[in-house]
């Protein structure tokens, strides 16, 4: 699994660090689709007060101008305007077939987000035909949030018109770095050129939020690039910023280069990539943003919240529509097939693509939260002991103790908190918490 990356060595390890969910996805199966059908096919649970949780919707629109080299998502960069056509008629006819199933039945939609791949891509008719369709069964006036990525290259001030149009409350813009050398390096189809102009289209047009996100370790990084990058980051005062660290996915090209071909890493250590997350933490700090969670600065007077990561991390709903997206819906985990055939082609017969799931248990469900709410710096212990009854104190005492003697942790006050350096390398403290089935297995 290789998660637990705390060594110093000068080279980066091929594998995934980020914990997106639990438990880890290389459990779920075919054999657990039933669930999610149950699941979907079943009246949606409610708590001690009668109210089922909330309930979003993602989107996945996988299509780039460039497939980045250290990108492992389920993306395409050659598909013509045919294929593209034919794929959010596909999305369309999914969200259609959700629409009268019983667990979703009166229930309005909390959240959506649109993600890819690049959201972005699509010209504004082909969005606006989207969600046309869409809106025949499904809409989201009453949606909280609305978040939609962006790639700077992409946009036109009319496109982001369009994207406002429909209803998008928080614009995301994958800037990534200003530097052109380290962008065309890491295989960025944009340049720092393209980041200024569109930004000031994003700020002409006047979305609600806007977040920028940068990723400390590219490719050619250096500490004078990295400085200049938070400074430019600093001075486009946008409302929130994501830092992200460096890593290197197996199915990457990069990995590929390093397993296959035998060469050195070209990313720096973890101890150089947390020096350089930890900088712009302090820079943002010293520019009035305040820290919200293991990634994320905001600027706490223009800050609505994070809508689709709070309810995520504390139990919601959500159907992931879109070729190897992934759902949670009713205590069920589950996901779409990650081919392009094995997703459309179901969708015409009119099914759901569903490929592997896996149903929750109560255990997993109260570590999930653990897990993914400690990503936020701290969690409440009485929050887990009126929502599951548990002491996550004395339920999860082993890590909870050893994070404290590692110095990543304290807990005091009715809170367990992350130190900074436990912070900067959440994701590789997390599986102290996981069940130790699921420890020494890949997590994808």
């Amino acid at each position: 699994m290789d998660l637990e990356v705390l060594n110093d060595s000068s080279e980066s390890e091929v594998g995934s660090y980020f914990v997106a969910n639990y438990p880890p996805f290389s459990v779920w199966s075919k054999n657990d689709i039933s669930a999610a059908i149950e699941a979907i096919d079943s009246p949606a649970p409610t708590d001690a007060k009668g109210k089922t949780a909330p309930l979003g919707l993602y989107l996945h629109i996988p299509f780039c101008r460039k497939r980045c080299h250290f990108c492992y998502f389920r993306v395409y960069t050659g598909k013509n305007s045919s294929d593209i056509e034919n794929y959010l008629e596909a999305l369309a006819t999914e969200t259609a077939l959700y629409a009268d199933r019983e667990a979703l039945k009166g229930r309005e939609f909390d959240f959506v987000y649109f993600g890819g791949g690049t959201p972005s891509y699509l010209s504004g008719d082909q969005l606006k035909r989207l969600i046309e369709k869409i809106s025949k069964h499904w809409k989201w006036d009453h949606a909280r949030e609305v978040t939609f990525e962006c790639e700077p290259g992409t946009l036109k001030k009319s496109k982001l018109e369009a994207i406002k149009a429909i209803g998008v409350t928080r614009l995301s813009v994958g800037v990534e770095h200003f530097d052109d050398e380290i962008l065309e390096t890491g295989g960025r189809a944009h340049k720092s050129a393209e980041v200024f102009r569109a930004y000031d289209w994003v700020r002409e047009v006047g979305f609600p939020q806007v977040n920028i996100d940068l990723i400390a370790g590219m490719i050619g990084e250096t500490q004078a690039k990295w400085e200049d990058a938070v400074a430019k980051a600093i001075k486009l005062d946008p409302d929130s910023i994501t830092i992200y660290q460096m890593e290197i996915p197996h199915n990457t090209t990069i990995a590929r280069g390093i397993k296959d071909d035998g060469q050195a890493s070209p990313i720096a250590s973890w101890r150089q990539r947390r020096a350089w997350a930890d900088y712009a933490l302090c820079q943002f700090e010293s520019a009035g943003y305040v820290i919200n969670g293991a990634y994320t600065v905001v600027k706490p007077e223009r800050n609505a919240g994070f809508i689709y990561r709070d309810a995520l991390w504390q139990g919601a709903d959500m159907i992931g529509t879109g070729v190897a997206s992934f759902s949670h819906l009713s205590g069920v985990h589950y996901q779409n097939a990650d081919k392009w055939e094995g997703y459309v082609d179901p969708l015409n017969r009119g099914e759901l693509p569903l490929s592997r799931a896996h149903r929750v248990s109560d255990r997993e469900r109260l570590t999930r939260e653990v897990v993914l709410q400690l990503k936020l710096g701290e969690i409440p212990v009485d929050y887990f002991q009126q929502k599951f009854g548990e002491d996550i104190l004395q339920v999860f005492a082993a890590p909870i103790a050893s994070l404290e003697r590692d110095g990543f942790a304290t807990s005091k006050g009715g809170k367990v908190s992350l130190t900074r350096a436990g912070l900067l390398r959440v994701d590789a403290l997390l599986p102290r918490f996981f069940d130790p089935k699921y420890t020494d297995i890949r997590y994808t």
